[in-house]
């Protein structure tokens, strides 16, 4: 989110305080996968940042001109039972997973199936929930998947509130029991007034990309879980990553536990637990909701492999160049250029927060995510590094987001390394392509 997050901030890495551990410091977290000492300042960075900001476990994985060259795994996957993360070990990936509903309309495009400038409500045949007296806002007909793409559909969570933070109230609302559906959040939020004309500036919305996924349920004729898995993820050979399920005991094989930052517990929404109190992260949030906005589960190899598939246009498996170019562009008006007309310095595209890097067409892309006991990073850098970091607790003991405090620290150690490898350990994860 452009308004939250630390975007990439080489400028003040001294600021950061970043400093090199010893390799003998005695609170080390355990550590899992191949150690390369030519790539030695990931593993200091991730040994200090665990034991620093006491964080239970994190996976870090780095591609480098489209080659998995490191991939490790730090801490502790489950606390309680002393369990490794493991350098493919599943995490949920929050706001992470916009890029793959974004990717997903974009493949829609290219196939024809779907135009950025379509109305969204041509696809949503979904009929509005409207309180007594009211009426739909006539605003909601002027809303284009282009806008839900780029964060300027109307809504507004800062002079609101977010849909993805109510489900009981939403449930109440049209007298159901919770969890909630992505359509029931959808339906209800019909029946709401936008808080601007659409186009008519940007602010980041969860709801967007729930319309999204409705667009691509109705346009692929198929769920949206299994069109992503089939048609985004699998063209790359990733296979793993699927929507992310509430319960521990009901969660992906490799799939770590989660960790509120502020131990925040709350009633939990799912059966056969329902109105139990439960640890914030294990059922009192609507995750099973989150879908197209934030459901995603996946291991930083996968989310690496798909970062990596856009490194060259003309041979990407999953999108046209064009389709590409389209995902970083920068969008019209006020979203994309200050009051005066000015190209602002970062933009947010189709599904990925965007800085142009000098005047040959690259730039630095990128999308973090967090909700209750999940913080989670993945960077496309103009250089042709690409990395994901995953923790399994969402802040740290000062109460500081976890993606925003690496965030810098990643690319000081990237810049640290002398000497890359030409190995590839996709095929140890992944088994090739």
């Amino acid at each position: 989110m452009i308004s939250r997050r630390t975007f990439l901030r080489s400028a003040v890495l001294g600021a950061a305080g970043f400093v090199p551990p010893s390799s003998s410091r005695a609170a080390d977290p355990p550590v899992t996968g191949i150690a390369d000492p030519r790539l030695s300042p990931f593993d200091q960075l991730m040994t200090a940042f665990l034991t620093d900001h006491q964080v239970p476990g994190a996976s870090l994985a780095v591609t480098r001109h489209g080659r998995l060259v490191y991939a490790r795994g730090f801490g502790l996957a489950d606390a309680d039972n002393k369990l490794p993360v493991h350098p493919d070990s599943l995490f949920r990936i929050a706001s992470v997973s916009k890029p793959l509903t974004a990717v997903a309309i974009l493949q829609l495009v290219d196939r024809g199936k779907v135009k950025l400038d379509d109305l969204v409500l041509k696809y949503v045949p979904l009929k509005p929930h409207l309180e007594p007296g009211t009426e739909i806002d006539p605003r909601w007909e002027k809303v284009t998947v282009r806008h839900c793409l780029h964060h300027s559909g109307g809504w507004d969570r800062d002079k609101t509130f977010d849909p993805i933070t109510i489900p009981r109230k939403i449930a109440k609302a049209l007298m159901k029991k919770p969890p909630v559906s992505p359509e029931h959040v959808v339906r209800y939020m019909m029946g709401r007034p936008l808080e601007f004309d659409p186009g008519q500036r940007y602010a980041y919305s969860n709801l967007g990309y729930l319309l999204l996924g409705r667009v691509i349920e109705s346009a692929a004729g198929q769920g949206y879980e299994t069109y992503v898995r089939r048609h985004v993820l699998a063209p790359l050979g990733v296979t793993r990553p699927q929507l992310g399920r509430a319960l521990p005991e009901n969660r992906a094989k490799g799939e770590v536990r989660y960790y509120d930052g502020k131990k925040a517990t709350g009633v939990c929404l799912y059966p056969p637990r329902t109105g139990e109190p439960v640890p914030f992260p294990d059922g009192a949030e609507n995750v099973e909701g989150f879908e197209a906005h934030g459901g995603w589960i996946a291991s930083a190899v996968d989310l690496v492999r798909f970062a990596s598939a856009f490194d060259r246009p003309k041979t990407c498996p999953v999108l046209s160049a064009a389709g590409i170019r389209t995902m970083w562009e920068r969008p019209a008006g006020n979203a994309g250029f200050t009051a005066k007309g000015k190209p602002r310095a970062v933009y947010y595209g189709c599904g990925w927060s965007v800085r142009p890097v000098g005047d040959a067409g690259a730039a630095t892309t990128w999308h973090a995510g967090l909700i209750s006991g999940t913080s989670t990073l993945l960077v496309r850098r103009a250089d042709g590094l690409n990395w994901a970091a995953l923790f399994n607790t969402d802040r740290d003991k000062n109460g500081k987001e976890l993606a925003d405090e690496i965030d810098p620290l990643v690319h000081h150690a990237a810049d640290e390394v002398k000497a890359w490898p030409d190995k590839d350990l996709f095929d140890k994860f992944l088994g090739g392509m």
